[in-house]
């Protein structure tokens, strides 16, 4: 069931939080929202799992292209778990989830039990962030969910043996039915924010990973992926030789995290973390 808390700046922000034990932090992609971690969900048993929707995004409140930032994506994070008494989390991120997981482990290390990453790591690959510049704040050219999904396959190069209905269903947790065709479901001007953010030199973000030591972490790639390459994943992994790390095959940018791949690595994960309370 969605919730809602209010961040320090009086934005109210939407969350869900279900289940009982170990409580993992779930955040999601750049345009995404909770519905995110749908599919893996129901294979988590034992999980406290919180969701949230960014500012921007879902059913949270818009606030404007200026606040559609990693850094406040962090706080409004921090405010979830205060809002809810958590002392730490382990945190789960998918893609921009993960760079504001990597953001905490150096920002807030002592709030985080362990860190997950789906497809997203230090550095971004060129390829994978024009395919997003390209699609970003813009609805898609179909006037249904069944159209989209019928042009998924095709739009979506690196993916196969996808489960049945699964882009039907993708296409009906992202977007909205209208008789003007699918909208979006989060602010537009998150566009102005992202191209903003990949203006000029970029910091290096090799430090943020560095700054995950004593905490369990896992990746989870896709095997496809024009955002995370295989080259970039390697370094993460010798950097820390205790890295859970899963390549799903036929899979791009990213996995739905029930793949057997994924859940592989995401018990081993649990586990560990289980081990260290």
């Amino acid at each position: 069931m969605t919730q809602f808390f209010t961040a320090e700046d009086g934005a109210k922000l939407a969350y869900s939080d279900e289940g009982l034990g170990l409580p993992v932090l779930c955040l999601a992609g750049l345009t995404r929202n909770m519905a995110d971690f749908d599919y893996v969900a129901p294979h988590l048993p034992g999980v406290r799992l919180i969701r949230m929707d960014y500012r921007g995004r879902g059913r949270s409140d818009y606030t404007g292209a200026n606040t559609y930032t990693v850094p406040q994506e962090g706080k409004d994070a921090l405010a979830l778990l205060n809002h809810l008494g958590i002392d730490k989390a382990a945190v789960l991120g998918t893609s921009r989830g993960g760079l504001i997981g990597l953001l905490l482990a150096a920002a807030a290390h002592d709030r985080l039990l362990g860190l997950c990453l789906n497809d997203v790591g230090p550095e971004i690959e060129k390829a994978g962030l024009d395919r997003i510049f390209d699609y970003v704040g813009r609805n898609p050219r179909a006037h249904t969910h069944q159209e989209l999904a019928d042009k998924l396959p095709a739009a979506m190069p690196g993916f196969a043996n996808v489960p049945e209905g699964r882009w039907l269903s993708d296409a009906r947790r992202h977007y909205d039915e209208t008789s003007d065709g699918l909208k979006i479901r989060y602010d537009p001007t998150l566009r102005d924010a992202f191209l903003d953010a990949f203006k000029g030199e970029q910091p290096d973000l090799w430090p943020l990973w560095q700054a995950t030591a004593g905490l369990p972490v896992a990746l989870i790639r896709g095997s496809n992926s024009d955002l995370l390459s295989a080259e970039v994943a390697d370094r993460m992994q010798r950097l820390r030789p205790d890295m859970i790390f899963a390549e799903v095959p036929d899979r791009a940018h990213v996995p739905w995290l029930d793949e057997a791949e994924s859940l592989a690595a995401l018990n081993r994960w649990l586990a560990l973390l289980v081990r260290a309370a």
